[in-house]
């Protein structure tokens, strides 16, 4: 099965009823495009819970912008809107990922589960001299601490402008050569794009594999079941004060910190009554 089929069953085992709706949709200004601060929409939940998604999937902002996204969504019943990552079309997915990434984080508080705080940027891979290190999707900071370190890189992209051999990396269209990694950091946008399964495929020679990003919110017990070893992503401890500095195209890093939870030690999935996880605390 796809990892959403996936995400969704999970979320509708999970949830206990009634279901959380939709309180607003938030997006970036069209004056924040083409910086990092533009990057994101946020979902927000009438319980409180904030679900981020990646907004630059093909024409996705543009037609959450052009259109009144937040007025269709509004009072939305959020696992109904999060179905829409299974089978909708860019923009619905972004919306619908949004809505899963808001309806994992209302599973995990109602369990009480925090995840723990990530130790550094890149997924916890510590790289060594001497090993292949593969990354899916150009982290353009990140790629100086794996170099640094002495390990040699391999960059898996989908665009073709940006492939070549570069001053200790190189980047490739081919995702076959992560079979040769040793240890794989991707970043999040796979789960939007769909090509998550495709690119795990070329990583099981690979002893580790961490997938990062704001909006690696979603529950990870799919992931984890994958042959991921670690997701990280920003947990939002500030919700209005997000909402306000997104809305104003203005960065919102000092509203959440970053999370790293390792496969050993995730306690899994919560029950109803949210006992798996608080166990796990």
């Amino acid at each position: 099965m796809r990892f959403a089929t996936d995400l969704i069953s999970l979320l509708e085992r999970s949830l206990p009823a009634p279901n959380p709706r939709v309180r607003a949709l938030h997006l970036p200004p069209p004056s924040a495009i083409g910086s990092k601060a533009g990057e994101f929409c946020a979902l927000e939940l009438d319980d409180g819970s904030i679900g981020l998604s990646y907004v630059l999937l093909d024409d996705s902002l543009a037609r959450l912008l052009d259109g009144d996204a937040a007025g269709a969504v509004a009072r939305m019943d959020a696992l109904e809107l999060a179905r829409q990552f299974v089978k909708g079309g860019a923009a619905e997915r972004t919306l619908g990922f949004a809505a899963a990434n808001a309806l994992s984080r209302t599973v995990l508080d109602r369990a009480g589960y925090r995840p723990p705080r990530g130790g550094d940027s890149i997924g916890g891979i510590d790289p060594r001299p001497g090993e292949h290190i593969g990354m899916i999707g150009l982290f353009t900071p990140l790629l100086r601490r794996v170099v640094e370190a002495g390990a040699r890189l391999t960059v898996v992209e989908l665009e073709p402008a940006w492939a070549g051999d570069f001053d200790g990396y190189r980047v490739t269209l081919d995702a076959r050569e992560l079979e040769q990694c040793d240890k794989v950091l991707s970043t999040s946008t796979v789960l939007l794009n769909d090509s998550l399964d495709r690119m795990l495929a070329h990583c099981r020679r690979a002893r580790y594999v961490a997938l990062i990003g704001p909006s690696a919110g979603c529950l990870p017990d799919p992931l984890f079941a994958r042959g991921v070893s670690a997701v990280g992503g920003s947990w939002i401890d500030d919700g209005p004060g997000m909402i306000d500095a997104l809305r104003r195209g203005e960065p919102w890093g000092a509203f959440a910190w970053k999370f790293l939870i390792r496969r050993e030690d995730y306690p899994g999935r919560a029950a109803a009554d949210g006992s798996a996880l608080s166990a796990g605390r």
